[in-house]
């Protein structure tokens, strides 16, 4: 172990991280353009609060994305490779690449891109922290090349390129040909959502007004129509006697013609199991995970719960192979630092068991039928 890894906590006080926007004063947007706007991130923030359906399926998917190790040949590159991957700061809480994975992952489904950085420590000598940055402070600007995108921040005094380029990660999900920045999985899932909370909102306020329920008394004075407000007066305040006696059961005796309902007792209460459904099959289809896994207990057969869990595997490789360059240059750039070879191979985690046993049986059935095929060739001979 060499000797200026006993001061890494040290090392990370005197880094800098770049990617880390600074406003001077409140109303920063007017003069600013970025891709990903403040009010689109607070949007797919809220929409991740109020429908609990989207943070679950993310949620799901980075977890279900699965672990990973990092392979090298050279032995010793391969014990300082471990213990930096284990403990490398991530934040100010976090520590491990898995946490800084995760959080990245979180973060590309949630807003389509994904700006980490690599805080190199002032010696420049070492990786010292990985930097997750916001999004809202990030701004893409083409580069020399039109194969190449130039990173920038907000300094307080304007929008400049970050300095050292080499030391960013850079994630886009379904971007366009012609931006450098990728899009949501949640986009498109507003107006749904909408239309969903609106549901949710009603049926609310119904069950409110049904559950804690209303009363419309009605006095009709007969011929004697004196001292009418009066009277009124009086039924009311022993109503309102009768409906506070929490302790025990109250009559309410009346003279007159008292006629008592309950209000909204004759309307009918509407059906929202079907909107809702339809609603959640937008997002569930939106997301990729099959509604078993977020508890929907929607009828399906055995076969098509393993198609959807096919193609869950699909959506999980595909994040994957979006995530293997950015580990891959973090290794990278670390065995670098530290003057060695840098080649290394990611090696992710099986996604689930099923597959494994799937896999078991197709071998099974391919040795089977090799064997049969040699016991009939012999029996020919």
């Amino acid at each position: 172990m060499k000797l200026r890894n006993l001061f890494k906590d040290r090392e990370v006080h005197n880094a800098v991280v770049q990617t880390s926007g600074k406003y001077n004063h409140p109303f920063y947007e007017i003069d600013r353009y970025s891709p990903l706007s403040n009010v689109e991130t607070r949007l797919y923030s809220e929409l991740r609060e109020a429908i609990p359906i989207i943070d679950a399926a993310i949620l799901k998917t980075v977890r279900l994305t699965g672990g990973f190790k990092v392979v090298c040949s050279d032995s010793a590159a391969q014990r300082e490779l471990d213990n930096f991957l284990k403990g490398v700061q991530v934040g100010a809480l976090s520590r491990g690449i898995d946490s800084f994975i995760s959080a990245y992952l979180d973060q590309l489904i949630t807003y389509g891109t994904a700006v980490g950085e690599m805080v190199i420590s002032k010696n420049v000598d070492d990786i010292s922290a990985l930097y997750l940055a916001k999004p809202c402070d990030i701004e893409f600007k083409k580069g020399d090349n039109p194969l190449d995108t130039l990173v920038c921040v907000n300094t307080g005094t304007g929008i400049v390129p970050v300095k050292n380029q080499g030391v960013l990660l850079l994630s886009a999900l379904n971007a366009s040909p012609d931006a450098p920045y990728g899009r949501s999985v949640l986009k498109g899932l507003p107006f749904v959502s909408s239309v969903l909370l609106k549901i949710f909102n009603s049926t609310g306020l119904n069950f409110d007004r049904m559950g804690n329920l209303r009363f419309a008394v009605t006095y009709r004075p007969t011929e004697d129509t004196s001292n009418v407000r009066e009277k009124a007066k009086a039924i009311a305040e022993e109503w309102s006697k009768v409906m506070n006696n929490k302790n025990s059961v109250s009559d309410f005796i009346s003279v007159g013609d008292v006629d008592i309902k309950v209000i909204g007792a004759d309307n009918q209460v509407l059906d929202t199991e079907v909107p809702v459904r339809q609603m959640l099959e937008q997002i569930v289809a939106k997301m990729g995970i099959p509604p078993f896994l977020l508890g929907l207990n929607w009828s399906s057969t055995e076969r098509m719960s393993v198609q959807q869990c096919d193609i869950l595997t699909s959506e999980l490789e595909a994040y994957r192979r979006i995530l293997t360059p950015v580990i891959t240059k973090i290794c990278n750039t670390y065995l670098r630092l530290h003057r060695y070879s840098d080649c290394v191979n990611v090696e992710w985690d099986d996604i689930t068991l099923l597959d494994q046993t799937e896999m078991a049986r197709a071998r099974l059935l391919n040795a089977q039928a090799q064997k049969a095929e040699e016991e009939l060739t012999v029996g020919n001979k």
